[in-house]
């Protein structure tokens, strides 16, 4: 008989991108072997881009495309009303857009995905949420368009998903429901094999030989799927890791579940013994079980986070066949409604402007602080802020909280790295290679004397130690404190700060809105104005947000004169406001002016050092609206606390030296007090004291303090109004909480302590688990059950602890 033979070159040569076996060898180019044209393409792409070093990143390899390049399947992507409900955002030069990309998988994918700019020179800029398998890319849509874009990353690979019909029926979809299909699968099966397994667990003897084979091999069923689908995620989770040269802590278990099966098999099939699927599936299903209730926490505490931390903004809503307005939740904004924006206020939702003047500073999505001038009828983005009066939108586009939680976490004006996180990590891998090299070297201990015993000690210490304790501690311990933060009306950026607040030692304070409320508790008026002259004054101080502004139309309201005119609606135009000095308006034709002494046109030998808001009609000054706001509530107690633990605190103000005296009983004559500063000397300020190696935490209100949030190390607006979000800062504090702030101060303090604890907790379990694990006395199934409880341990200990120092410190919890 003749023996058929086999080309051993076909079999060897694979595709130089993807990896997959070459159909037809003679597929070359630039010496390389390619699968299909495809990826020759892909590689003839990147080799002419100079990018080839994707291929050197690890050993993963790229993915093949799907389609061809010429493919006309995304046509659809050239319809406006089909870009509009995809893109987050577009002007005049730009256009954003996030995809959702399945296939994204590793290292290399990120970098190859966040270098298209060299691809497309219309590309901006690109980047990877890799937990979320998203790509953010910024186009010039002048020089490329959304359809060449998505075309470009299905080229090489990652054909996008856009599945927008399904959206509202995968947010109701349980996050994890595969995980509860292999949880129970893996019940099932581990329930059946220790009933399987009862005669020898009580020993009976009397039990025919062939009924035992029959439970050994009835076993051995069971264990397949248990092994195949209920583990599977661990194996690739190994798999993964190992393929991009990571050591992560799913290997240590893969292997004891292999190992385990393996033995399990071997006794089985040999006759030689009952096997341990017990214990394997075991193994799974507890590590499935752990790892399901730490997913729900981590959801439950992320939850917190989304939806109660970023978004302590409401919005007025025009009631509908009506000139008021009520403001409502912003949860509760839906599609039609009109809603009202005034100056420096932020837009929650994608808009149509309906009426106004919108001149809307992107900085928050673009970067660039140039306002833009947008006419009636065009849409405004969500993001955008308004920085000229009052104007009136119609929602076109549902809220997406969570594309506004996006930017400002995409915002990310200091290179902030968790150095625990990292320090976390590194620990980890370094004790899973420790971890690794102590089960083989008992193993080799005892397998001269007691094989038996060898694979007890080698399977039971890769189950038992649990280095992904480690990684939780830090992860559920941050989580914990911004949830309880939350709660308390502080609303930190993201885990990474909670550390640096805790490096601060210098505190520089803004003085209206944040030493002093900016509720005004005591305003009088100085000069002579009509009835007919209030209104127009109160319709031009109704277009900006500034506190001094709020007073003065609190202040009108309850006049009985303007009570009257206020029926009648003037026509607003030409709004512009200077930061720190005042504001301008065209109202019904007059030219309003209201602001400093100086910016209406007084000199400043008449101006007075009192706060006051002055009042200029077609030229002629009227007089002024003098105010008094209070000290806020708890300041004395705070200032006492942060003197009395050392911390440095200046004063840095655009108004007038008024209250000098006052704030010096507060804070001592030592502490520097600055006053009548413009936003640019404020940010000089800052970088003078980080000059000198200071910790600067600036707080502000957030409305002329941008710059100089912007330039602390930590940044702080503190808001009475709640429309107020600020993207400019890295914490937002509400103004009832700031009696607390000291306290809050500390509470953010114990974060790396809480940390530190629960490393000492999980290192004194490894340390007698694999005390116990070395010396091979320890079953599978007991290691098994043990580490997900140290898991459980960690996250009780960590949200526990924090919740119980917040309430000793006063802080609400729930």
């Amino acid at each position: 008989m003749t023996i058929p033979t086999f080309s051993p070159v076909a079999e060897q040569v694979t595709c130089y991108h993807c990896g997959e076996i070459c159909p037809d060898i003679e597929n070359t180019f630039d010496e390389k072997h390619f699968c299909c044209d495809g990826c020759k393409a892909v590689y003839q792409m990147l080799n002419s881009n100079g990018l080839c070093g994707y291929y050197d990143i690890d050993d993963s390899k790229g993915i093949s495309p799907k389609i061809a390049i010429t493919d006309e399947r995304f046509a659809y992507l050239e319809d406006p009303a089909t870009i509009l409900s995809i893109v987050s955002f577009q002007n005049e030069t730009e256009t954003q857009v996030t995809l959702s990309l399945p296939q994204m998988h590793c290292s290399s994918c990120v970098w190859l995905l966040e270098h298209l700019y060299k691809l497309n020179p219309g590309i901006l800029r690109s980047q990877t949420d890799f937990i979320r398998k998203q790509l953010f890319v910024v186009f010039d849509h002048r020089q490329t368009s959304l359809r060449k874009v998505v075309e470009l990353v299905t080229t090489l690979g990652y054909e996008p998903s856009f599945q927008y019909a399904d959206l509202e029926k995968k947010k109701a979809e349980n996050p994890n429901r595969k995980r509860i299909h292999r949880l129970t699968v893996a019940g099932f099966c581990f329930g059946n094999i220790m009933l399987l397994s009862f005669p020898e667990y009580l020993g009976t003897t009397g039990i025919d030989a062939s009924m035992t084979k029959l439970f050994g091999y009835l076993n051995l069923i069971l264990a397949l799927p248990t092994l195949v689908f209920s583990g599977g995620e661990f194996f690739v989770s190994a798999w993964q890791g190992l393929k991009a040269k990571f050591l992560n802590i799913d290997l240590p278990l893969s292997l004891s579940i292999a190992i385990t099966f393996g033995r399990s098999v071997y006794e089985i099939l040999s006759g030689t013994g009952p096997g341990y699927f017990d214990s394997m599936a075991g193994i799974i299903f507890f590590m499935l079980l752990g790892r399901y209730f730490q997913d729900r926490k981590q959801v439950q505490l992320q939850f917190d986070r989304d939806f109660k931390s970023f978004f302590p903004i409401s919005v007025r809503r025009v009631i509908p066949n009506g000139e008021d307005f009520t403001t409502i939740p912003l949860s509760n904004l839906s599609k039609g409604n009109r809603i009202i924006i005034r100056s420096s206020e932020l837009i929650p939702a994608d808009s149509i402007l309906r009426k106004g003047d919108a001149r809307i500073d992107y900085s928050f999505v673009t970067g660039e602080s140039k306002p833009e001038h947008v006419k009636v009828g065009q849409i405004v983005y969500a993001g955008g802020r308004q920085t000229c009066g009052e104007i009136e939108l119609e929602v076109v586009n549902e809220v997406e909280q969570s594309y506004l939680t996006q930017l400002w976490n995409r915002e990310n004006k200091k290179d902030y790295k968790s150095n625990m996180d990292n320090m976390v990590h590194r620990l980890a891998r370094h004790f899973t290679l420790f971890l690794l090299l102590l089960s083989l070297g008992s193993f080799i201990f005892w397998l001269p004397t007691d094989i038996n015993r060898g694979i007890h000690a080698l399977s039971t210490i890769l189950i038992v130690a649990c280095p992904c304790a480690l990684l939780l501690s830090a992860t559920f311990t941050h989580a914990s404190i911004l949830s309880v933060l939350g709660k308390n009306g502080v609303f930190v950026k993201n885990a990474t700060l909670l550390e640096k607040i805790g490096e601060i030692k210098h505190i520089v304070w803004d003085k209206t809105g944040t030493l002093t409320s900016n509720k005004i508790n005591e305003m009088s008026f100085e000069g002579d104005l009509t009835a007919y002259e209030k209104n127009l004054v109160y319709r031009a101080a109704t277009q900006s947000n500034h506190p001094v502004s709020r007073g003065i139309v609190e202040f009108l309201e309850q006049d009985p004169e303007l009570q009257k005119a206020r029926s009648i609606h003037y026509s607003i135009s030409d709004f512009n406001e200077e930061i720190s000095k005042g504001y301008t308006a065209d109202v019904a034709g007059h030219i309003i002016k209201i602001g400093s002494a100086e910016f209406v046109g007084l000199s400043a030998a008449l101006g007075e050092t009192l706060t006051r808001g002055y009042v200029n009609i077609d030229g002629h000054v009227k007089g002024y609206f003098a105010l008094k706001s209070d000290i806020r509530p708890g300041l004395a107690d705070n200032i006492i606390s942060l003197r009395s633990e050392g911390y440095k605190q200046s004063i840095l103000s655009g108004d007038h030296a008024i209250r000098r005296t006052q704030f010096e009983v507060y804070f001592g004559n030592e502490t520097p007090m600055m006053f009548g500063k413009t936003p640019h000397e404020k940010e000089a300020y800052i970088e003078q004291l980080q000059s000198e190696g200071e910790k600067v935490m600036m707080i502000g209100d957030g409305l002329n303090d941008a710059g100089a949030l912007i330039q602390s190390n930590i940044g702080m607006a503190v808001s009475d109004d709640v429309n107020n979000f600020t993207p400019a800062c890295d914490v937002i504090m509400e103004g009832k909480s700031f009696p607390k702030f000291h306290t809050i101060l500390e509470y953010i303090g114990t974060t790396k302590a809480i940390i530190i604890a629960s490393f000492i907790i999980s290192l004194l379990y490894n340390v007698v688990g694999l005390g116990i694990a070395v010396q091979g006395k320890m079953s599978p199934l007991i290691a098994a059950i043990l580490m997900p409880l140290s898991s459980f341990s960690i996250i009780i200990f960590t949200t526990t602890t924090s919740r119980i120092i917040a309430k000793i410190k006063g802080l609400r919890t729930v």
